[in-house]
């Protein structure tokens, strides 16, 4: 006789309903996938360890940086990384997490001071240099319980491509015949291939965003005096500002919270008094697109074609969620004289504020801009040897940069007194008029460009050329979002430009267009690891 459905072993059900409730609220992702969120709950739940973290980014590295495609991402790798990751889990079982970023990875730019690995600014005239502090935003990351897992390649001095006299070139992981753009273009690509968790690069003309948009990532640019210079080696003070690089909005707004705030030795952030925020992510909202009025800069438009079609499907996507877009036109004389500007003071500053710095070098090294020009100048062929190799293209700017003129030229005074108040008066008023949210726009308006010096045939004529440093000249925040990626698979990127201090709306509007489009993608030269760590995210 059948046996009665009711007689049945429930247990099998119980297991299966049990199943597919936690499949339900949950998935595996793999750690290149997963955000600083998903490791923290897992480290909670105890399935994961700081320590295995680590060592699975060290993995990483060693496939992909030191063998495989040879991205050249790294320049140093933090010896203590392993040791401090144990001592952290030590101290998360003994009284618990510091913040979100107990026992998470980070990277750095290698021209932000720690006091145990070398800061060169990736020029062999630095070589070796270990500064006798940690810059204030190191200090705070330590503070939280971050683990400095390496310091990144850069652009020589914050200034030009992705080669130094260092260590050579860095290549974008998502094509290596592309640049990854600069100066922190080996953040850009380190975080782009997973080698840690979030990575930090310092934006004076761009170089945060760019090499967030080349490498398809989230790059905040911050407001001028969010983030503490100190400790920092400088390029231009007027503009200077780190920024903290990662694979998701949430990310960027978690480690922002960490590292802003007032400090005394660094004037420029007397003006944030008021305006830092320990959280970022309670401004992250899912709907934050809807009834946000958002102008499009189509002034950046027009040279790239692909670009421009991924850009309209980003501004439609916009559109769905809820927010009003509408076009607007920046003045010709800001298009015109912003490049004029940006080099009146940036040439100034470097020559005498990178002289304040290597004043507080060892006695070896270089005191002046002068005097790193004379020693580049004892390397007019690679160095075999020292695998040093000559960098022209950047020690032909210094030379520039050493005959720009001193701070109290009068040009360069109407421009820093003047002109750039002007600037920010006239966004500030472009805004208003059209009560605005933010302005947004291609990060770059031409997919990554080709590493070799032939020109680019994916590039037209046309557009009003690079607008990154629009945030630099007027100080305000600048949020890169991934958008898409062209037809050969390199990613392009949304701006979400705003007012002095609107972290907290940017952050928002850019976290509700990354939930909509998930325009995000591990590249293909950098794919998961054979036994990739797997992490359950909810």
């Amino acid at each position: 006789m059948p046996q009665s459905r009711h007689c049945l072993n429930p247990l099998p059900l119980v297991v299966f309903c049990l199943l597919l409730s936690l499949a339900a609220r949950a998935e595996v992702t793999t750690l290149s996938s997963a955000s600083i969120a998903d490791i923290h709950r897992a480290m909670e739940r105890g399935e994961i360890t700081s320590e295995a973290l680590v060592r699975q980014f060290l993995r990483r590295i060693e496939a992909y940086d030191d063998a495989g495609p040879g991205i050249n991402a790294v320049l140093q790798l933090n010896p203590a990384a392993l040791d401090e990751a144990r001592a952290l889990d030590a101290e998360r079982q003994s009284s618990g997490p510091r913040s979100p970023l107990h026992g998470i990875p980070v990277a750095l730019k290698d021209n932000i001071d720690t006091h145990d690995l070398p800061t060169t600014a990736g020029s062999f005239m630095l070589a070796g240099t270990v500064p006798l502090d940690d810059a204030f935003l190191v200090k705070r990351l330590r503070d939280a319980g971050a683990v400095i897992i390496a310091k990144l390649n850069m652009s020589e001095f914050a200034s030009g491509g992705p080669l130094n006299s260092l260590d050579g070139l860095t290549y974008n992981p998502h094509d290596t015949s592309r640049s990854p753009a600069g100066s922190s273009g080996g953040t850009g690509a380190a975080i782009a291939a997973a080698y840690a968790m979030v990575g930090f690069g310092t934006d004076t003309g761009g170089s945060v965003r760019m090499p967030s948009s080349a490498n398809g990532i989230v790059g905040l640019k911050p407001t001028l005096g969010l983030i503490s210079r100190d400790g920092i080696v400088p390029l231009a003070l007027s503009f200077d500002t780190a920024g903290p690089m990662a694979r998701h909005v949430h990310d960027v707004a978690t480690t922002l919270g960490v590292v802003a705030g007032v400090d005394p030795a660094d004037p420029a952030t007397a003006r944030s008094e008021g305006q830092v925020h320990q959280d970022y992510t309670r401004f992250l909202d899912r709907d934050a697109l809807q009834g946000a009025k958002l102008g499009i800069a189509r002034d950046f438009m027009g040279a790239d074609n692909e670009v421009d079609w991924i850009m309209e499907s980003a501004f439609q996507t916009m559109r769905k969620a809820g927010a009003e877009l509408v076009d607007i036109e920046l003045p010709p004389w800001l298009l015109a004289s912003r490049g004029d500007f940006y080099r009146t003071i940036r040439y100034r500053e470097f020559r005498a504020q990178i002289a304040d710095y290597l004043e507080t070098t060892g006695p070896d090294y270089p005191k002046t801009l002068r005097a790193l020009i004379d020693t580049a100048m004892t390397l007019p062929s690679p160095d075999s040897e020292q695998g040093y190799i000559p960098n022209p293209s950047r020690w032909q700017l210094m030379l520039k940069e050493d005959a720009g003129g001193e701070l109290s030229d009068r040009e360069y005074l109407a421009v820093r007194d003047h002109a750039l108040p002007l600037l920010r008066d006239t966004i500030e008023g472009l805004m208003d008029e059209h009560g605005l949210d933010a302005i947004i726009y291609p990060t770059q308006p031409r997919r990554p460009q080709r590493i070799d010096p032939e020109p680019n045939p994916d590039s037209a004529p046309g557009s009003g050329g690079s607008p990154v440093t629009l945030a630099n000249l007027t100080g305000f925040p600048d949020l890169i979002v991934p958008a898409g990626f062209t037809a050969g698979g390199l990613p392009v990127t949304v701006s979400f430009f705003g007012r002095a201090f609107s972290e907290p709306v940017l952050l928002g509007l850019g976290y509700a267009f990354e939930q909509r489009t998930q325009a995000r993608r591990l590249p293909r030269t950098t794919p998961p690891l054979a036994d990739a760590m797997r992490v359950a995210i909810e």
